[in-house]
């Protein structure tokens, strides 16, 4: 009994490397490849914003944002909730700064010329996390059709 114990704690500790603490730029990446995600569609233009955004967001090459996005993709596909990424950003950005990654994403969901429900309900959850203010998540949402 003692030893199955044992084996369902070393389970835990096994998975563990997938709960780990992303780096900034992962958790940015993640949370617009999230909002690119939730309509279901991967359009050109979204995609496009993406590899721009991080492109200037981030000052990466085209190769480092590649791989940057391919990094945030797997680890979304682990990924339980946005917690994970939300905590990196509140603990190393500013409130300007979160404001502005609230801009990004309602920039990425405004690419293909249509905001889907989904895409403004991670949105929106995404702000609740990094505690934006409704009025700003709103300013943000009207700063990025402009």
């Amino acid at each position: 009994m003692l030893k199955q114990i044992k084996q369902l704690f070393s389970g835990f500790d096994q998975q563990q490397p997938s709960m780990q603490e992303h780096d900034l730029k992962t958790a940015v990446a993640a949370l617009l490849i999230e909002v690119m995600r939730a309509d279901n569609k991967l359009d050109q233009d979204e995609q496009h914003t993406l590899a721009a955004t991080l492109k200037k967001y981030f000052n990466l090459t085209a190769d480092e944002v590649a791989e940057l996005s391919d990094k945030a993709e797997s680890s979304l596909d682990y990924a339980v909730d946005y917690y994970q990424f939300s905590k990196q950003i509140n603990q190393h950005c500013s409130a300007a700064q979160r404001i502005e990654i609230i801009e990004l994403l309602w920039r990425l969901a405004y690419a293909d010329g249509d905001i889907d429900p989904h895409e403004e309900y991670v949105i929106r959850k995404i702000a609740g996390l990094l505690y934006v203010a409704h009025v700003d998540f709103i300013a943000a949402k009207i700063a990025a059709t402009k």
